[in-house]
């Protein structure tokens, strides 16, 4: 149920919006992940990481809105 909602959620968001939450959880997952296997605080990475990849995401979902 919490991934239908997830879905049905997404789609009357704009590429910028889907570029940004897909990059947050992108870049949450892979910061904690890398931050568990380097022996640090897989909370700060998860954090780190997930700011990084929502900006990250919103500059490549803003691109893909001007080519339309």
């Amino acid at each position: 149920m919490v991934l239908t909602l997830g879905f049905v959620a997404c789609t009357r968001m704009t590429p910028t919006q889907q570029g940004a939450l897909s990059g947050a959880a992108i870049g949450a997952a892979a910061g904690a992940g890398i931050s568990a296997i380097a022996g640090g605080n897989a909370g700060v990475g998860a954090l780190l990481g997930g700011g990084l990849g929502a900006v990250a995401g919103t500059v490549v979902g803003s691109q893909q809105e001007r080519r339309y």
